[in-house]
């Protein structure tokens, strides 16, 4: 599905965003109202008599777009406006934020100067055995994530240092290749740990994909080493990537019933950060036992999903047996995420399975909303174990 951007929606959406992260109004809505109702009076004016289109709002002027013509020197009527980025290096954070127009669609012209960090062989091979599981770059090719891989530069970290902070710009994004980092939410004047993050891992792709605020603090509470990836390069390979993996998995994710529930914009965010990975037959995708790391959908083929009883007799202890079969469309691997509990059973391949996958930080980011339909479902499970085995203890003790 292609979706055309109208002429000028950049430009009309770009000042608006600017004029809210200067004023941070309480009533955005009102806000809004406001803003639009005096840049059409300020259309009709121009209209009526001509020029240029300056909008005062509460006293400061508030420049509008005028159509890609550059204004002859208006001495200091309007220095307020002009709007001058700062130099960004790597660590220091942008104190500014300025919504830039990219459009991957159309950029098809790779223009922009590309970033190197020199390496070491020792180096290189730490970078990429961090990188390895990495969702994001899952579906570079080499060409792409050799380039990703040139442009990140290590950052060492120490106890109580903030990575990120919670509303600033975003600069880079993050992958973990040690330490412990806490993820901290402000709301209503008060911090709450939601997360942490050990060891491995990545984040603060959101503020670079949607070109927002930052939306947590990351926190490492041990010393650390963290790889960065700055905001253009991230920009340039990521989202064109991603624009394309949009256009092949939105229609699929649309038709997925757990994610009926979520609004278009949300599902958009859970197509920006699934992989695909294809298991043959007879493959384990998960097994009943392990630490849950991901969350599956499955786009094609057959999973069938097999446990081993504690409330079997010892002779049939070691056998699995089957429980469900999940197809397209259907999702497995989520209770051990919402129960935070070991794998309760394995999953295997029946014939070639694609299955996307999505790391339980995205998980438990994105998917809140869908958590009470998960749950109802464990009644289900539950059901069906007492039905099969007389008992449901194998989820509330789950393990080999």
């Amino acid at each position: 599905m292609s979706i055309e951007i109208p002429p000028g929606l950049t430009e009309l959406l770009q000042g608006y965003t600017v004029e809210v992260l200067r004023h941070r109004p309480p009533d955005l809505l009102g806000f809004a109202a406001d803003y639009f109702a005096r840049l059409r009076d300020a259309r009709d004016q121009e209209a009526a008599g001509g020029g240029r289109r300056v909008v005062s709002f509460d006293g400061e002027p508030m420049q509008t777009e005028s159509n890609g013509e550059e204004e002859p020197d208006r001495g200091d009527e309007d220095s307020d406006s002009d709007f001058e980025p700062p130099v960004v290096n790597r660590y220091n954070r942008r104190v500014s934020v300025c919504a830039e127009a990219f459009n991957p669609d159309e950029e098809e012209e790779d223009t922009e100067q590309r970033v190197v960090h020199p390496k070491t062989d020792e180096q290189r091979c730490r970078l990429q055995e961090a990188c390895k599981d990495i969702l994001l770059f899952k579906n570079l090719d080499q060409e792409q994530l050799s380039q990703v891989l040139d442009a990140m530069f290590e950052r060492k970290v120490k106890p109580q240092e903030h990575v990120i902070d919670q509303g600033d710009d975003g600069d880079n994004f993050y992958v973990i290749e040690r330490g412990l980092y806490d993820i901290v939410v402000a709301k209503d004047n008060q911090s709450r740990c939601v997360g942490r993050y050990d060891n491995h891992g990545s984040f603060g792709e959101l503020a670079l994909m949607y070109n927002t605020p930052r939306a947590a603090t990351i926190v490492a509470t041990t010393e650390g080493a963290l790889w960065g990836l700055d905001r253009v390069t991230f920009r340039r390979i990521i989202l064109k990537n991603n624009a394309k993996k949009r256009k092949t998995y939105e229609l699929f994710i649309e038709s997925v019933p757990l994610l009926k529930s979520l609004e278009a914009s949300e599902r958009m965010k859970i197509v920006d950060v699934i992989g695909e990975k294809v298991y043959q037959d007879g493959e384990r995708i998960i097994s009943q036992g392990d630490k849950a790391d991901c969350f599956y959908i499955v786009e094609s083929g057959e999973v069938k999903i097999l446990i081993k009883s504690k409330t079997m007799t010892s002779k049939e202890a070691n056998q699995e047996v089957e429980i469900a079969r999940c197809h397209r469309g259907q999702y497995f691997g989520e209770l051990a995420l919402v129960t935070n509990k070991p794998r309760a059973a394995s999953a295997y391949a029946v014939g070639e399975v694609k299955c996307l996958v999505m790391d339980v930080q995205a998980f438990e980011r994105l998917l809140g909303p869908c958590m009470d339909i998960m749950k109802r479902n464990i009644t289900h499970y539950e059901e069906q174990l007492v039905a099969m085995f007389g008992s449901s203890m194998d989820l509330l003790d789950p393990g080999n």
